[in-house]
Order: structure tokens, then sequence, then C-alpha cells
């Protein structure tokens, strides 16, 4: 069992970090709605899927004790290039230790990202009834922009999603490209 006590830790996600990646994700598949997704993940999907993840699109786990807990990435926001100064957060944690301080590790992790990157805007889209996402998407400055209703179905009901945006400074030179 994992205590307040136990140390944590958030690094970028490696290749071996990806089957507990997929545990997390695929139990929120089976039993949550934080994820519209409906057929669980497989191994190889996962590879596929960090492989497009970059330095301008990072992944990380936390830890606690060696075991992988949470992860969180950032993921370009949009195809078209004007968009190149936004990105969309995701995170998850596992349910065991959800509301201890993972959620806000990763998501500071996350947000430090960021501006490192020169990010203008974060997004993110919360199932509306996940109090707590967006609870702690707000204690990190995220401001509630939008949403949709009844756009989703799962477990034999309709979903719907709020947006939420953090706006930060962004890049020196936003209409260079490069």
């Amino acid at each position: 069992m994992t205590t307040m006590s136990d140390p944590l830790s958030i690094r970028p996600a490696e290749m071996r970090d990806l089957g507990a990646i997929n545990t997390i994700y695929n139990r929120e598949i089976r039993e949550g709605v934080a994820t519209w997704d409906l057929d669980e993940w497989t191994l190889e999907a996962r590879h596929r899927w960090f492989d497009e993840h970059d330095e301008g699109a990072p992944v990380f786990v936390a830890e606690i004790d060696g075991r992988v807990v949470g992860f969180a990435y950032l993921s370009r926001y949009r195809e078209k290039p004007g968009y190149r100064w936004t990105r969309e957060d995701t995170v998850y944690v596992a349910p065991e230790v959800q509301g201890r301080g993972v959620g806000r590790a990763l998501l500071g992790t996350l947000v430090e990202a960021a501006r490192a990157l020169g990010i203008r805007v974060v997004v993110a889209w919360i199932e509306s009834e996940n109090a707590g996402s967006i609870a702690l998407h707000e204690r990190f400055g995220f401001v509630l922009t939008g949403g949709e209703h009844d756009t989703g179905r799962k477990f034999g009901r309709w979903l719907s999603d709020v947006e939420m945006q953090l706006t930060l400074e962004g890049p020196a030179n936003p209409d260079a490209r490069g």
C-alpha cells in the first residue's frame, strides 16, 4: 500500500514504462469515463503512440517506490500549423493513489514543460463530472472556456466535457517558422 510518506518522483517516460501506462489507461477504459475510448489498447498500439511523442510533446510518469502510478503528456493540438503554440494536456493517475498529490505533480511537470517549449496555451478537455480533475486544473490557473454537451457515449449514458485553458507567456517570436 502506498502512503503519504512514500517518495514520489516524476521523470520522462521510457519504453519500459509502456506496460504500466497501458495498465492504468486500460483500467480507465474498463471502469471510468476520463477516457471515452471503448477498446483497450494493445502494447503494440501503445508503442506506436509513444513513438509519436517527441521533445515537443513529452510524456512523463510518476513513480512511488519504483512503481509507475500515473502518467501525463502534452499532445500537439490539431494538425494545422497555426496551432503550433498550443498543446493539450492529459493526466492519468492509478485509482489507489488518487488524492495524494500525484496528479498535481504530473500536471505541474506538464505546465513547466510547456513553458520550456515556449507554448502559449495549454488546453484540457475533461469529462464534465470529473470534479477532481477540474479542481486540479483550476489550482494551476486553468479557466473554463467551453464544453460540449452529450457528445460522447459510454456505459449506456451520454457524456459531456468541459474545455479548460491555461495561457502562458508563449514564444518570444511566435511568427517565426521553424
